[in-house]
């Protein structure tokens, strides 16, 4: 894994053992997100989707502490190779940034997921979401070496 942030965007690249056609369908799906879309301290996520262009995005995170709701809407989604949502939360000062997630493939069994999130409002969320993304693309890869054949 590599990536960095700055005050503005934030970039997550990572090696993951699937085609961008598996990678890309896991991002569609709402109850395998329940599993992945989990940084940090959270204990439960609920996703809902309307997934097209246009259509909404909501993911509700639980921890001892709180509810953090996030919300958005579809502006890109060409599978298998790229989707992007707007991306809405306290984090981001209720302001809308983007989250544009690319997939390509490495090899017939390797995909590189590439994760940008950008338009932050302001200094200090970049790294704060930038560990939460990566600790997301470390699940989403364990989850999904989890459901492949032994």
């Amino acid at each position: 894994m590599t990536g960095y942030s700055d005050f503005r965007k934030v970039v997550i690249h990572r090696r993951i053992q699937a085609t961008p056609f598996e990678l890309f369908d896991a991002w569609s799906d709402p109850e395998g997100m329940r599993a992945w879309m989990c940084p940090g301290n959270i204990l439960s996520v609920e996703v809902r989707m309307d997934f097209r262009v246009g259509g909404a995005l909501v993911v509700t995170m639980r921890d001892s502490a709180g509810t953090y709701e996030h919300h958005g809407e579809f502006t890109i989604i060409e599978r298998p190779s790229r989707l992007a949502f707007t991306w809405i939360a306290a984090g981001t000062d209720g302001l809308p940034t983007l989250v544009t997630v690319e997939f390509s493939a490495v090899s017939p069994t390797e995909s590189e997921l590439v994760l940008t999130h950008e338009h932050f409002p302001r200094q200090g969320p970049a790294d704060q979401y930038r560990a939460g993304w990566d600790e997301i693309v470390g699940k989403l890869e364990q989850y999904w070496k989890s459901r492949r054949p032994a």
